[in-house]
């Protein structure tokens, strides 16, 4: 008879159990949360109570206030306010929405506001209507940072902010998970960082040829490492989604060998990927090759601009031994 200890090891935790069946999803559906253990997390109090003072500060002498920001941001209502007041704009909305219908109208024409404003395209927004307006704190939290770091530069928010999530995808054979870290802020001492980061913005919105050219010279530069284990990188997007392609290129260019038991080379699902891409950003940052936040899923997902922040760490390092 097998020892009950050896055999509760491999079970999940009793807490674990009891988070997914209080967040049960319908099958086919997808859903991110926060993991309880980051919940409590002091520097993501920090930032909470940051973003109400600074709302209700905003807010003030139309005597709004805030208290919970899942509780008093889904309606649109405090949203609705604070894009006006922020952006000197006027939105064609409702000024109060009753049923859930309206307040989802309501939200669609506000977040598009708020996307044209901040000048973002749709692969990179954190949030829509579905997840603000079901009271999803991380979606509420990225979408307020984003406002907060266009609209007033000013606010010394906390560096740095990360938090443990978890995807929960319910399919035909049953709940997947997968576990990720996420961060909410980035390293606002980090000067230089930051102006690379705006270079790549700027570099985006307002010159694609440039972007085109960069692309093809990451290309050339990532197949010339590569190239000798049998890969042809043809497509940043898709094909350093899975992490493989990145790992073994920073272990060539490093000059150390990836054991196979590491990584998986082969990933058949968005965790094993996700495991590769985090494995990646370790040894980066290992390395004093990463100083910036970057969040994996990001890279996973496909975002062009964050692979691309990622190859010029080693392309910038690198570049003259393509010459």
């Amino acid at each position: 008879m097998l020892d009950p200890d050896f055999l509760n090891a491999f079970a999940e935790p009793p807490e674990s159990n009891q988070f997914l069946a209080e967040n049960a999803i319908a099958q086919g559906e997808k859903k991110k949360l926060i993991k309880p253990t980051s919940i409590n997390n002091p520097k993501l109090e920090e930032l909470k109570l940051l973003l109400i003072d600074w709302i209700n500060a905003t807010l003030k002498d139309e005597h709004i206030v805030v208290k919970s920001l899942e509780e008093d941001l889904y309606d649109g209502l405090v949203l609705h306010h604070l894009l006006e007041k922020l952006g000197s704009l006027t939105l064609d909305v409702d000024k109060i929405a009753l049923t859930g219908k309206k307040q989802r109208q309501k939200l669609a024409v506000i977040l598009e506001a708020v996307a044209k404003c901040l000048q973002l395209e749709e692969s990179q927004l954190k949030w829509n209507v579905e997840s603000i307006f079901m009271k999803d704190l991380l979606s509420t939290l990225h979408l307020l940072v984003a406002m907060a770091k266009h609209f007033a530069p000013q606010l010394a928010m906390p560096p740095n902010v990360k938090v443990e999530t978890i995807t929960i995808e319910n399919t035909s054979r049953g709940l997947k998970t997968a576990d990720a870290v996420e961060y909410i802020t980035g390293n606002k001492g980090t000067s230089d960082m930051q102006s690379n980061d705006d270079h790549f913005d700027e570099l985006f919105s307002c010159a694609p040829d440039k972007v085109d050219n960069m692309k093809k010279k990451f290309l050339q530069f990532v197949n010339k490492h590569v190239r000798r284990f049998g890969l042809d990188v043809k497509d940043l997007k898709s094909q350093l989604a899975d992490g493989v392609a990145l790992l073994l290129l920073i272990g060539q260019l490093e000059g150390y060998f990836l054991n196979l038991r590491y990584f998986f080379l082969t990933p058949a699902s968005t965790a094993e990927m996700l495991h590769n891409v985090n494995l990646a950003l370790d040894l980066l940052a290992d390395g004093d090759l990463l100083d910036f936040p970057v969040n994996s899923e990001d890279i996973v997902n496909g975002d062009m601009r964050t692979t691309m922040r990622v190859l010029h760490c080693l392309y910038s390092k690198y570049e003259t031994k393509e010459t």
